[in-house]
């Protein structure tokens, strides 16, 4: 494997012309480049002129057998890799001084990549997170449902919403600024919401989706406040956004657990949702500096 045989861009539209249909090829396990460069080609470049994010494919004989994107804080997301196609990334990344803060990606990926980044240029790894993704089989709401109903978040939930979207990014690691003037720029920001309200109509949990893309819905984030916990309202919300995709024609529905919360995981497989695989995200202690 040749590291030249990996073609790196940082123009989406062209990325997507020549590696859209692989990512198609298989939207779950892609779910993540998908629903990114649709946010990308949907809102644009950053106005402000930050950096960029970089698309790469790995294309043999005229055919795209992999692909990766690296955000504009360095962290790596490629899609699953053979240990020979990890190392040649990494050695082809290294060559050009590309910065590389972590990776996540599906375990076997991770763990390749890892260690031929390791190899490559001396930086150490640290698991940051493990994360199980879901599909969904058969929806099976919970029953009973907490008392009270589902309501699709609007402009005047704008402040719960930064609140506990907020919340949520502190929970897992994320560090983000969650405010009016900083909220436009977030990944949270271009997703649907809905609530979970109570019969007086107080908010006590949330869910949001993404735009459908390749037939598919991903939800995410789902969150409840730590007070409000093991009452079934995250069950509840879930599946309410659940049903709203499928009602929207969405032909898959998707979602992250942290690999880690038995409580979570038992939730969502109760509700009908399946396995599919385990991912990892690792954060590098030191990276490649960029060239130039």
């Amino acid at each position: 494997m040749r590291p030249d045989d990996w073609q790196l861009t940082e123009d989406v539209d062209d990325f997507l012309a020549r590696a859209g249909d692989f990512l198609r090829s298989r939207p779950a396990l892609h779910t993540m480049p998908l629903t990114v460069t649709e946010r990308l080609r949907t809102r644009g470049a950053d106005p402000d002129g930050g950096p960029a994010h970089v698309f790469g494919r790995l294309e043999r004989a005229g055919e795209v057998r992999a692909t990766f994107y690296r955000t504009p804080h360095g962290r790596l997301n490629p899609t699953p890799l053979a240990p020979e196609h990890a190392d040649a990334l990494a050695a082809h990344l290294a060559a050009l001084g590309h910065r590389v803060t972590g990776v996540s990606a599906d375990h076997s990926t991770a763990t390749a990549f890892i260690a031929a980044w390791q190899r490559h240029t001396g930086a150490l790894p640290a698991l940051r997170e493990r994360l199980r993704l879901y599909r969904l089989g058969t929806l099976v709401p919970p029953r009973p449902l907490p008392a009270g109903r589902g309501r699709l978040a609007g402009e005047r939930d704008r402040e719960q919403l930064m609140l506990w979207c907020g919340e949520f990014a502190s929970a897992v690691g994320e560090a983000v600024s969650m405010d009016a003037s900083s909220w436009a720029g977030t990944r949270f920001a271009d997703k649907r919401y809905t609530l979970w309200e109570t019969p007086d109509g107080t908010p006590v949990s949330m869910a949001g989706v993404t735009s459908m893309v390749a037939g598919q819905i991903r939800v995410d984030p789902v969150y409840t406040p730590a007070q409000l916990r093991g009452r079934g309202y995250a069950g509840a919300v879930t599946v309410e956004v659940s049903r709203a995709a499928l009602a929207a024609g969405a032909t898959r529905v998707v979602l992250f657990a942290d690999a880690t919360n038995p409580t979570s995981n038992s939730l969502y497989q109760r509700i009908g949702y399946l396995p599919v695989t385990d991912f990892a995200v690792y954060d590098f202690s030191c990276a490649a500096p960029e060239v130039g």
